[in-house]
């Protein structure tokens, strides 16, 4: 897991898989970056091989905070096996999912 910032917006590439094990990273990872004031968030699931329900967990919940904090949590997606995960739970219509990366910082 890594982090950039672009601009505004601070970009969290997540690799690998999310899951029980590895869903408390991200999570610390993400409220550090509320903490220093970086509340236009974007995660980058490219990299993403695998996600349990934990890991949809993790994003519903960091998506409540980072509004909380008057910001806002795009994701991008790009396999279609994560994408039919987020479609099954209704998660489309709560996230603001892009293709690309480059898609999602121009908009």
């Amino acid at each position: 897991m890594t982090t950039e910032d672009v601009g505004a917006r601070t970009v969290v590439h997540v690799g690998g898989e999310i899951d029980v094990a590895s869903a408390d990273r991200l999570r610390e990872r993400v409220a550090h970056l509320l903490a220093a004031g970086r509340t236009d968030l974007l995660v980058d699931l490219t990299g993403v091989t695998f996600m349990d329900s934990t890991g949809l967990g993790l994003l519903v919940g960091t998506l409540k905070r980072v509004r909380l904090a008057g910001g806002r949590l795009d994701l991008v997606v790009d396999s279609e096996r994560l994408l039919k995960v987020f479609r099954i739970t209704g998660l489309t219509e709560v996230f603001t999912i892009h293709e690309t990366l480059d898609a999602a910082l121009a908009g």
